[in-house]
């Protein structure tokens, strides 16, 4: 027995040596790749010696004597930094996720077939101005030099991904750069989705109720539409999803988590400084790293500072000493699906609007790991590419002996936006920032600008021309053949909404509706916010005056006017009622939860219990209204939508009707789901987070989820790539947490402003800006996620131009020296 009990003992320290050893090893080969930022590299493609000088939160700061080498260094920087990142977007573009990941990507791969997003990309470098094709070989040149120094040092593969996920990395080209841009209008798209999702619910339920669970900005005033089941008989009334699940790696997000921001700026008139003020948050989705890369240049025409995106060489969000630029999604209408007749004598042929047309066709190989390739035949139409039925659940809605074409505003092989963006960020006043704008065609934004002297707001991007006779507006799918459906163009730049220098001198965006237009001159039916922008401007008016202080208090702003308006209708008839009930009965807890809730000012703090028993009563309390009219349709709605909620409980147009639980034989009242819905609310509550309702944690629930997108999910890894939170804010403060609305965590903070910046010109130099994580990509950096603590705070760091401020406290100075 001591005998085997030696054994075990020796067995046993050696494992632990041997997992020791292994541990050490893999720490080893994982760290060869974190940059030394106090480096000397000789490189090719620079005319002078560059500095990129990292200051104490590693922000780059760029000195070259040439714009060129600038952005070669900016470049180097992003490579240095970002270098998994860059090559997965880049992959993601052109459809070659499978070649690492196997069949668990193919959908992905071949939706961007499909789009042809790389094609295009390649194509649109021609397109380019002088000072943007420039900059793209100069940046490409930097990214392919750090490449090389990786290759030369036996860097690690350039980051610690590579050794699990070993290939090798073709050349960063600037049709790179510009394919970033386009999978970025992709991920902030959801149109497409909105037109599914209004014809499938249309088939189910009539039109009146069809306007309340997907209800219009409350102050549109919309003309009838005609019933998809109409214009498309031989569609079912059901049909299963047939969309593959979201995978973190795909670019097609749910529509409830496309993109959304927030900007406004202040005029001197309203500035205590008598400046101009500008701020911006972007929200997307959250991930480690943060889609945002900090960084500044020193151009020959100035400095610019701000945020950056791995992969594009230009500021997307940020300033110079003269301007100041931000941007929110305009839920531009881009979009359309067009049901095309395939000839049924010939599949190679689609009905035109004089006859049959043969589709344009091409073949494209997918390579997948450990499977056979797969070959795609790609089709287009007149209008846009055709794609397959398993996408964006089109099958629902697609007769037998037809396809779905995709009209687009982001699919040119002309496309400027990058040449648009770069002149935008040269730009030293409001009217030079706009006419640069014209030239942008996609992801359609709202630019927020500021110079010294005056604010504007002005869409960019492309807003398709369509004719007044569209049969559905756009908004559900429609037949292609018919001259009226089909895109006329573009409309002129002038034709987009512009602001600029208000009279109240006050202006801004959280995505809400900016014009109230007849269609087609409407932009969009589906417009990304009715209720912030309540609360925002409550805040703006609340004060003569504003400075940079109260702007980073908006931006930090918790409090849900949402909440304010549907809990006084929720609990209208609960409030104060009910007999003494003993402790830890359902009926003394609904009590506790509505005292709670009845001294509640609706701050969505971290720290509080209400917002999730807010939160989870708004939750259950739709789903209640809606699964019985919906039945299996009603996860596509997982999200609770305040106006369609706010319909049922102020019975416009009759919408209390969903309050009746049409399959029960008694007429259910709108208290009584309240109340049921209160109840389901509270028995979730004590299961996941314990009995004692007063002392949860909003916090607890509202974990913000920075997930590494390939390696969150690994057992083990994501302990080490995962950033978890806790934050205050929800679906809708203007501290913005987006829910993901399913699964065990459905309050986890999922989509949310991962860059801040807030722009005094007062002072230019007291600007501050933050990322969600750090500027590094590398687990294993001390800048991994050094900033994801300020952000969680509502704290910031200095956004200075100020070189000698830069070099005060540098981490690093990493010097380029141009070979002989």
């Amino acid at each position: 027995m001591i005998r085997i009990f030696r054994w075990l003992v020796r067995l046993a320290t050696v494992l632990i040596v041997v997992m020791v050893a292994g541990l050490a090893l893999a720490y080893y080969f994982a760290s060869r790749s974190l940059p030394d930022y106090n480096a000397q590299a000789t490189v090719a493609r620079i005319s002078a010696p560059v500095e990129i000088v990292r200051d104490n939160a590693n922000v780059p700061h760029i000195f070259g004597d040439t714009d060129a080498d600038v952005y070669f260094a900016l470049g180097y920087a992003h490579a240095q930094d970002r270098l998994w990142q860059m090559t997965m977007l880049r992959r993601t573009a052109q459809g070659r996720l499978s070649e690492l990941f196997g069949l668990r990507t193919i959908g992905i791969d071949e939706a961007l077939r499909r789009f042809d997003i790389y094609n295009l990309a390649v194509a649109s470098v021609a397109a380019q101005d002088a000072q943007t094709t420039t900059a793209l070989n100069a940046y490409s040149a930097g990214v392919n030099a750090w490449l090389t120094e990786v290759n030369k040092g036996a860097l690690g593969r350039g980051a610690p991904e590579m050794w699990l996920f070993n290939h090798a990395i073709a050349p960063w080209q600037p049709a790179d750069s510009l394919a970033i841009l386009k999978l970025m209008a992709l991920q902030l798209s959801s149109q497409l989705e909105n037109e599914v999702l209004r014809a499938r619910t249309s088939l189910i339920i009539d039109d009146d109720r069809l306007r309340d669970i997907m209800p219009d900005d409350p102050t549109d005033g919309v003309a009838a539409l005609p019933e998809y089941a109409s214009l498309f008989p031989d569609v079912p009334a059901f049909t299963p999803d047939m969309r593959m699940a979201y995978d973190p790696l795909s670019p097609i997000k749910p529509r409830a988590l496309a993109g959304a921001s927030n900007a406004w700026a202040a005029n001197p008139t309203r500035s205590a400084t008598g400046a101009t003020l500008l701020a911006n948050d972007p929200h997307l989705g959250l991930t480690a790293p943060t889609i945002w890369y900090l960084a500044r240049m020193e151009l020959t025409t100035g400095g610019v500072i701000g945020a950056t995106i791995p992969g594009m060489p230009v500021i997307l969000s940020g300033r110079s000493t003269d301007l100041g630029w931000g941007l929110t999604s305009a839920y531009v209408d881009d979009q359309d699906v067009l049901i095309e007749e395939v000839n049924p004598d010939n599949p190679d042929e689609y009905r035109g609007p004089d006859g049959w047309v043969p589709f344009r066709k091409r073949d494209s190989i997918i390579t997948i790991k450990d499977a056979p390739a797969i070959t795609l035949r790609l089709r287009w139409t007149a209008n846009g590419p055709v794609m397959p039925r398993s996408q964006f659940d089109l099958g629902t809605i697609t007769p037998s002996g037809h396809v779905a074409a995709v009209a687009w505003s982001a699919l040119s092989d002309r496309d400027t936006s990058m040449s648009a963006a770069m002149s935008i960020m040269a730009a030293r006043n409001v009217d030079d920032a706009i006419a640069a704008g014209e030239d942008f065609i996609a992801p359609a934004q709202n630019l927020t600008i500021a110079d010294r002297n005056r604010i504007a707001m002005k869409t960019i991007g492309a807003l398709p021309a369509r004719d007044a006779d569209h049969q559905t507006k756009g908004r559900m799918p429609a037949y292609g053949y018919l001259p009226q459906n089909r895109w006329q163009g573009r409309f002129p730049y002038s034709d987009n909404p512009e602001f600029v220098n208000p009279d109240g001198g006050i202006i801004g965006n959280t995505n809400n509706k900016t014009v109230d237009r007849p269609f087609p001159n409407h932009v969009t039916y589906d417009w990304g916010d009715t209720q912030r922008i309540n609360r925002w401007r409550r805040l703006m008016q609340a004060r003569e005056v504003h400075t940079r202080d109260s702007f980073i208090e908006a931006q930090q702003d918790t409090v849900s006017f949402t909440a304010r308006t549907l809990l006084t209708l929720m609990g209208a008839d609960l409030w104060y009622t009910g007999d003494p009930a003993p402790e830890g009965t359902p009926e003394r807890r609904r009590q506790i939860a509505l005292d709670l809730l009845s001294a509640w000012n609706g701050e969505m703090n971290e720290h509080l219990p209400e917002p999730l028993i807010y939160a989870a009563w708004v939750r259950e309390f739709q789903r209640r209204l809606i699964r019985d009219e919906l039945g299996p349709l009603a996860p596509a709605f997982i999200h609770p939508d305040p106006v369609f909620i706010e319909r049922v409980l102020r019975d416009v147009d009759g919408a209390a009707i969903w309050c009746d639980v049409i399959q029960s034989a008694p007429q259910e009242t709108c208290t009584e789901i309240a109340r049921q819905s209160l109840d389901d609310a509270l028995i979730w509550i004590t299961e996941n987070h314990g009995a004692a309702i007063e002392a949860v944690r909003w916090g607890d629930a509202h974990q913000a989820m920075h997930d590494h997108p390939v390696l969150g999910q690994a057992a083990f890894l994501n302990w080490v790539v995962n950033i978890r939170q806790s934050t205050s804010g929800g679906d809708n403060t203007l501290q913005r947490g987006k829910t993901i609305g399913t699964g065990p965590a459905p309050f986890g903070n999922v989509h949310a402003a991962g860059y801040r910046g807030v722009y005094d010109f007062a002072d230019p130099d007291s600007s501050v800006f933050v990322t969600a994580t750090g500027q590094s990509g590398h687990p294993l950096s001390r800048y991994y996620d050094n900033l994801g603590t300020l952000w969680r705070r509502g704290e910031y760091i200095p956004m200075s131009l100020d070189p000698d401020l830069a070099r005060a406290a540098a981490v690093g100075v990493t010097r380029l020296i141009p070979a002989d």
